[in-house]
């Protein structure tokens, strides 16, 4: 749309088209090299562009937009979809397309050679007589991190786990269980009691946020007052946590991360983040170069803040226990059947909400559970998995049973853009 206005076009308001598009390629061209006719694509806005002088409309969206033009006599192309995501099947095609095809580039960076850079960097920027501090939850982003830390600086690294009470089902034993795997072993706190006293009775997500990474903080200088050496805070951090955060120059804030929400000045640590330029799908071949274990490489992904964020309007205790077990079915019936490698995420989320149900012939007024199951590569963009029916019915047989204060399950059928996977 900006190369479009740039250039003499006009952008005007429009019904919207939001995930899967079908757009219809209209004129040949080396960019749709390998592109069917007629393919689907990821689109995310409101505007569209009206017309462009001196352009050829290479194709066009269902609804009748132009979803991709080219300069005349000029290599300047733009495109109204996201070709960068999983679900535009050919995206990175186009890529190719336009880098090999249009531009002539020889390739010449590959995430094979990033390891060893990742690592002298890491070496370079950490003076010899300084520690380094990294929260380890077990899963890809920390393990990864504390891996990468570890081989650059020894024993300077100092891994500490934190277990803030809204961890997942059993993952306090498991998370430590696979550390050892990788030669981390963590000062283990547990500090549950100091998070959920304090997170009680809050409502707004963002609020949680900011409590759940303040009380790490505390935590942290806790640790640094006792040993000084520590000067540096080593961080999981990824580039989608950096732009979810609006951390990137004219990005909005879509919600804070508790890795790029900024640390209290009273923490006085410096923030090491030999992730923060990879995706998702990057991190999981660099730890998989590593030597990490599959079962952490692609453990489903988990907020910092845990299961705080699963919870919509006040937090509670009832609350959290009951998304904790809810989750835990979720997970199990998939793995049962299959369907846990398969998809990025699987979790449930409760709120406020209830239903009047019947159970055991008496009127039984409960909570709603929302299963929320996603397919995605990089957390970017994701689409609801089309999970078979049988297996939701026993997902949600089994959560009404085990859980008494469930009366209802019902199962999310949004995509990414223009719902986030986590609801807070």
């Amino acid at each position: 749309q900006l190369l479009a206005k740039l250039l003499g076009g006009s952008i005007k308001k429009g019904k919207g088209e939001f995930g899967r598009v079908r757009i219809n390629i209209i004129e040949h061209d080396q960019l749709f090299h390998g592109w069917d006719k007629a393919e689907y694509v990821w689109m995310s806005h409101d505007d569209y562009v009206e017309d462009i002088p001196n352009a050829k409309i290479l194709a066009i969206s269902e609804n009748g937009y132009i979803a991709a033009f080219k300069i005349n006599n000029k290599p300047i192309y733009g495109v109204q979809f996201h070709p960068e995501v999983k679900h535009t099947k050919k995206g990175i095609k186009l890529f190719e397309n336009f880098l090999f095809r249009i531009v002539k580039f020889k390739p010449n960076w590959f995430i094979e050679n990033i390891v060893d850079k990742i690592i002298d960097n890491i070496k370079s920027i950490v003076p010899r007589d300084e520690k380094v501090l990294v929260a380890v939850s077990g899963g890809v982003d920390s393990t990864t991190t504390a891996v990468l830390v570890k081989k650059a600086i020894g024993d300077r690294l100092v891994p500490v786990f934190v277990n803030h009470g809204l961890m997942r089902e059993n993952e306090v034993e498991e998370v430590l269980r696979n550390l050892d795997k990788v030669g981390i072993k963590p000062i283990y706190i547990d500090a549950s009691e100091r998070f959920l006293s304090k997170l009680e009775g809050v409502v707004d997500c963002e609020e949680r946020r900011r409590i759940i990474g303040e009380e790490f903080a505390r935590i942290f200088k806790e640790i640094v007052d006792k040993d000084p050496s520590i000067k540096w805070l080593a961080q999981g951090t990824t580039y989608p946590d950096v732009i979810e955060s609006g951390a990137v120059p004219y990005s909005s804030k879509i919600k804070s991360h508790h890795n790029v929400a900024g640390l209290p000045e009273w923490l006085k640590l410096k923030v090491l983040e030999p992730l923060r330029e990879f995706y998702k799908d990057e991190v999981r071949r660099i730890a998989l170069m590593l030597g990490i274990p599959k079962e952490i490489v692609y453990r489903h992904p988990f907020p910092g803040p845990g299961l705080a964020v699963r919870i919509i309007g006040k937090f509670t205790r009832e609350k959290l226990e009951i998304v904790r077990k809810a989750s835990y079915i979720v997970e199990q019936v998939l793995k049962k059947h299959g369907w846990y490698d398969k998809v990025w995420q699987a979790f449930a989320v409760v709120g406020d909400d209830k239903w009047v149900g019947v159970k055991g012939d008496k009127r039984s007024v409960g909570r709603i559970i929302i299963v929320r199951i996603v397919e995605s590569e990089d957390g970017m963009t994701a689409d609801w998995a089309r999970i078979p029916h049988e297996i939701l019915d026993e997902i949600a047989r089994e959560i009404i049973t085990e859980i008494p204060q469930i009366t209802m399950v019902a199962y999310s059928v949004t995509t990414k853009p223009p719902s986030t996977i986590e609801p807070c």
